[in-house]
């Protein structure tokens, strides 16, 4: 069956199903291009609360279909491809995160965890933050407690210096923005000696020193969009690229090459395939479910995110 032949009968079984599709900006081409939304992994979920449907496809992985449930309770949630997992995301382990905080109940950590992680670290933060808004949250933390910021020691580090504030930080990061060496960015900086670097904080810091600017992948379109520079070095996973040259037609983007291993693609975000797209809409599977009490103690921070992001 031809690509043309699986995006028709993806267009027929989601107006049958009453489906909406959301696709993060890491996924293949082909399903960001069918897609009803393209975004990081909260703006999704927060795009399908509005949307009008009964079913929620997520192409991306777990945790981000996770994210759905928790914001959309009465809406079934499918996933192409139930072992589209997250290196990050394991890097932090519910029970171990408890663990943790039992181990330390006295310092009364206050617990700060990065949107991309389970639902079962979810339930034990204090507040979710996404890489856009991390500063803005940690601005408003409790003075009088010591933070722990979860999974992305990255992340967590970025917005330490940013914010002036001390944390303790989990050992976790993301095995694609991990590969990133400086000597690949300086050579893609060579390559492309009018380009500007733009990366993801997610990176090492000594990728971060190397750029002109760093942000979240949804905050990277609107950079890119308004800068003086024609040409960027990308500085993250490479399905971010299609979107911005899509968005972004009369500008140039550049991914940073990583040697022997190619481009920094995600094997878990590109598990995901038209014709599974297409298998999850007419079987109505695989699906994802979350327990109640536990989806409800997950809601909590992410509510006071978004109530401390207005």
């Amino acid at each position: 069956m031809t690509n043309e032949d699986l995006v028709a009968d993806i267009l027929r079984l989601k107006q049958e199903r009453h489906a909406v599709i959301l696709a993060h900006s890491y996924q293949r081409p082909e399903i960001q291009d069918i897609a009803d939304f393209v975004g990081d992994s909260l703006a999704l979920a927060r795009a399908a609360q509005q949307a009008a449907c009964d079913v929620i496809v997520f192409c991306g992985v777990h945790f981000m279909a996770e994210t759905a449930c928790i914001l959309n309770p009465s809406r079934r949630v499918l996933l192409p491809d139930l072992q589209a997992a997250c290196s990050l995301e394991a890097s932090c382990p519910a029970e171990e995160l408890a663990a943790f905080l039992e181990a330390n109940r006295e310092k009364n950590y206050y617990v700060v965890a990065y949107v991309n992680c389970s639902i079962g670290v979810k339930a034990l933060a204090d507040v979710i933050v996404t890489s856009g808004n991390s500063q803005r949250i940690i601005e408003t933390a409790p003075a009088d407690r010591p933070i722990l910021f979860v999974p992305d020691q990255n992340l967590g580090a970025w917005t330490a210096r940013k914010t002036g504030r001390e944390m303790t930080l989990w050992n976790g990061a993301c095995h694609v923005h991990q590969r990133f060496t400086r000597d690949q960015v300086l050579a893609a900086k060579q390559a492309h000696p009018e380009a500007e670097v733009v990366c993801h904080p997610e990176c090492q810091e000594l990728i971060r020193l190397l750029a002109d600017h760093i942000c979240s992948t949804e905050k990277m379109i609107a950079y890119c969009r308004e800068s003086a520079a024609r040409q960027f070095i990308i500085v993250t996973e490479t399905g971010i690229l299609h979107r911005l040259r899509k968005l972004v037609p009369d500008k140039e983007f550049f991914p940073v090459e990583l040697g022997v291993c190619g481009c920094a693609e995600c094997e878990y975000m590109k598990l995901n395939t038209l014709e599974k797209l297409r298998n999850c809409l007419r079987d109505l599977a695989p699906e994802v479910r979350v327990p109640e009490e536990l989806r409800l103690r997950a809601a909590k921070p992410l509510e006071r995110m978004l109530e401390l992001s207005k």
